[in-house]
């Protein structure tokens, strides 16, 4: 027999070894995959996609998450309180490892977010306070009472009062009374304005400047478009003109735009008064390079979702996360730590530098 051959004892051998490394290549495989899922599942939800705000919200986090190792759950409950408190105790039946909520009313899940501690869940509150509980572990936002300064200075910035112009009319909106964000962009909104209104700089002839009665119930446009309507005819004719219009989100500015347009607003002897905005949404961009819209803020979901995955990793980790407010948020039964990011305010001076720069839209989308 030639040394080169082999025996058929040999070759079973051979056989045998092969299948051996196929099947230990195989597992490790397996084992790969199962440890790219072995993090678990975080629990996302989010209120509505009537806001392409929320929706870049959700699709951001997924692919943080995804990134970092966990599978997601991610569900929209339009705006419905009832439905996103089904949502959330399904997530809680499932054993997610966290729950990421930003709530539509956050005073309702006090029962749910029991028991989620009683599972041993740990909850993030996503952009919107949630109230009333003490099983609320962190909290991912921007400076909320910022963005309000911000949206104030562009207007105040539009209309000259800090040269000592006016007296110019303005009009008051606020955000949802449900959501204790709104508060804080009244507030900070107003404390630049208020001055200017306690001098005679700044008149609001509806007299409507509590939050009370400018809020604007689950933040909806159409909502919004019609106050504003009730007040352009109550208060406002051919000797008096809207000079600016406060407005705390870009879904707000849409229909208050629309309504100022339906009685001749935006025209060479009419042009549309100074209205701010937030979320940069892409309508209100695409307004504002029209020259419609004069602002909005920016807040860039991508780094928000940066921050709670990284919330969420150190939670799971038993390390402490990533704060940088230990004071502002108070949700009624204890100060909710919190890491806030810092907002931008965008008008058409530098919309491209701040959007398309970043990379958060391409130009094309905005034309």
């Amino acid at each position: 027999m030639r040394p080169a051959e082999e025996t058929l004892e040999e070759l079973h051998v051979k056989g045998f070894t092969t299948a051996l490394a196929a099947l230990a290549l195989g597992i490790a495989s397996l084992t790969t995959g199962a440890m790219a899922q072995s993090k678990g599942t975080v629990g996302i939800a989010m209120p509505t996609k009537s806001s392409a705000r929320w929706i870049a919200d959700g699709d951001n986090m997924v692919k943080v998450f995804k990134e970092k190792g966990y599978g997601t759950d991610l569900q929209y409950a339009e705006d419905d309180i009832p439905n996103q408190l089904a949502q959330i105790e399904g997530m809680i039946t499932k054993n997610v490892k966290v729950l990421v909520i930003a709530a539509i009313d956050g005073t309702t899940l006090t029962a749910a977010l029991q028991k989620a501690k009683d599972k041993g869940i740990k909850v993030i509150a996503y952009d919107r306070l949630i109230r009333g509980s003490e099983n609320v572990d962190y909290y991912a936002t921007f400076d909320n009472f910022q963005v309000g300064v911000l949206q104030a200075q562009t207007l105040e910035k539009a209309l000259g009062l800090k040269d000592g112009k006016g007296p110019f009319n303005i009009e008051l909106f606020a955000g949802s009374p449900d959501d204790n964000n709104a508060g804080f962009f009244f507030n900070g909104a107003m404390s630049v304005l208020k001055p200017y209104i306690d001098s005679g700089k700044l008149v609001v002839r509806s007299k409507q400047t509590a939050f009370d009665k400018v809020a604007t119930l689950r933040w909806d446009g159409a909502v919004a478009q019609a106050r504003m309507d009730t007040i352009l005819s109550g208060f406002y004719g051919k000797d008096a003109k809207v000079n600016a219009v406060l407005s705390p989100y870009d879904g707000l500015s849409m229909g208050i735009i629309s309504s100022l347009k339906a009685v001749g607003y935006g025209t060479k002897d009419q042009p549309l008064p100074f209205v701010s905005g937030q979320d940069a949404e892409v309508p209100s961009v695409k307004s504002i390079i029209k020259g419609e819209q004069y602002s909005t803020i920016f807040k860039d979901t991508r780094e928000l979702a940066k921050v709670t995955a990284n919330m969420v990793d150190a939670v799971l980790s038993g390390k402490q996360p990533e704060v940088n407010d230990t004071k502002t948020y108070d949700n009624g039964k204890k100060v909710v730590p919190s890491y806030l990011l810092k907002p931008v305010s965008v008008d058409a001076s530098n919309w491209k530098e701040i959007l398309v720069g970043s990379g958060y839209y391409t130009e094309d989308k905005l034309k």
